[in-house]
């Protein structure tokens, strides 16, 4: 009979570093409206196309928001930790590692701040212009808990990657990584 192969594990270091984004330009939010998503949807399923309702602003701006499950204002984690994947780019840092070194354990993470309505030019489709409305936070704060393997990357590497992130790639709409100037941020001192 074969000896059994003894197999040592070694231990994962998994810690978590508490971290405040702090706005350096406007962050613009849009989620997609459920009329949105019921028309790709209809035309998926080859439904005969309705008539073009009246846009109604209000209601357009409203449904741009994203909420946290208690009804706050959000923002999705996905988004945040794709800012910090993209800036592994700047970092010296592998992109494919470093989407296994770190997560952050939420859907949605919540937005501090006042939103104000804003209407912006946009192009879609075949270059189509249309207008949106959507929420712009100009002086907004993001609380983040990231979950890391101290093993594979360190609490500064983890603090470095979302000043970076902020700089270069941006969250939101019209953010660096797109070509704007929109969703800049930076991690927040003790004082701020």
């Amino acid at each position: 009979m074969p000896t059994p192969t003894k197999i040592e594990l070694p231990a994962l270091r998994i810690e978590t570093i508490q971290l405040m984004l702090v706005g350096d330009s406007p962050l613009i939010v849009h989620a997609w409206s459920e009329k949105a998503k019921k028309q790709m949807l209809d035309k998926q399923m080859k439904k005969a196309k309705q008539a073009k309702e009246a846009k109604d602003p209000q209601a357009d701006y409203e449904q741009s928001f994203y909420r946290t499950p208690e009804g706050h204002y959000g923002f999705p984690a996905i988004g945040v930790k794709a800012s910090m994947v993209g800036a592994c780019r700047f970092a010296d840092l592998k992109m494919t590692e470093a989407r296994g070194a770190f997560h952050i354990d939420a859907e949605m993470l919540r937005v501090l701040g006042e939103p104000r309505p804003r209407e912006d030019m946009v192009r879609v489709g075949l270059g189509t212009a249309d207008i949106r409305y959507r929420p712009e936070f100009v002086d907004w704060r993001i609380p983040v808990a990231v979950k890391f393997n101290a093993n594979a990357i360190s609490a500064e590497q983890i603090a470095n990657l979302l000043n970076i992130a902020g700089f270069a790639i941006g969250i939101g709409e019209w953010r660096p990584e797109r070509n704007g100037q929109y969703g800049r941020f930076h991690v927040g001192g003790a004082d701020e």
